[in-house]
């Protein structure tokens, strides 16, 4: 017979496992474990250019033109908003010819959000996005990558595709674009010897605040296009799904 110390910590013990397999599942972009999302194909040759967060007046300007110099399209998931605030730049992204994808209303942690608030943060984003643009909106990332099978259902039931990736770094709050740009291409080669497409994630703008100072996400995006423009094709997530 078990002691009470005994039991308690092999209370603990399956309380730790059980919070550690609900965070593999709800946060670990490979995961399926709450269900399918899209990430990439076997298509070793693709490279797709993500970029979250935006708009932001302060850089998503100048990532778009540097996108436009070498005609290459992205895609962009947008804080509902900050959308709202800036609607000629989200209609300027548009304009490029780069797909455009919801990023939630204000970038909650959806894998703990009630129910309704994950409803309104996805529905709010989407009308906004719709009307903003004249178009539907086809996908969906949600903030951190977190998620439970009622986020992804919600996602697919406003006609959305949820997406992950297969290739981040924490862009957001290195200063260097060479140390980002050597990470990305490390993901790029690995994935690419396991006969992936590489599903890119990069940041224009900041969750916390309108206008973050992102230099060397811009410069490091500008980089990778460089080193891959004439060996890969890049692509947006719509000729994935």
């Amino acid at each position: 017979m078990l002691s009470p110390t005994e039991t308690g910590l092999g209370t603990l013990t399956a309380a730790g496992l059980a919070l550690g397999g609900y965070a593999y599942a709800a946060m670990w972009p490979a995961s399926t474990i709450f269900g399918p999302t899209l990430r990439a194909p076997r298509r070793p040759g693709e490279l797709a250019l993500t970029f979250d967060d935006g708009p932001n007046p302060a850089w998503t300007p100048q990532l778009l033109d540097a996108l436009a110099a070498v005609d290459i399209r992205a895609t962009f998931f947008l804080v509902g908003r900050y959308a709202q605030v800036v609607p000629d730049l989200v209609r300027r992204i548009q304009q490029g010819g780069h797909l455009i994808g919801n990023h939630s209303w204000s970038h909650p942690n959806l894998a703990f959000t009630a129910a309704a608030k994950v409803r309104e943060e996805l529905r709010t984003t989407q009308d906004t996005l719709a009307q903003i643009t004249g178009q539907p909106i086809r996908f969906f990332r949600p903030p951190f990558g977190a998620r439970r099978p009622f986020v992804l259902r919600t996602a697919r039931s406003l006609g959305m595709e949820p997406v992950l990736w297969n290739a981040i770094t924490n862009d957001w709050s290195e200063p260097s674009a060479e140390h980002i740009t050597l990470r990305l291409a490390s993901r790029i080669v690995r994935n690419q010897q396991r006969g992936f497409a590489t599903n890119i994630v990069l940041h224009d703008g900041g969750h916390l605040a309108l206008g973050a100072n992102r230099g060397p996400s811009v410069a490091a995006a500008t980089e990778l296009i460089r080193r891959y423009r004439y060996s890969h094709r890049f692509v947006t997530l719509d000729g994935w799904a």
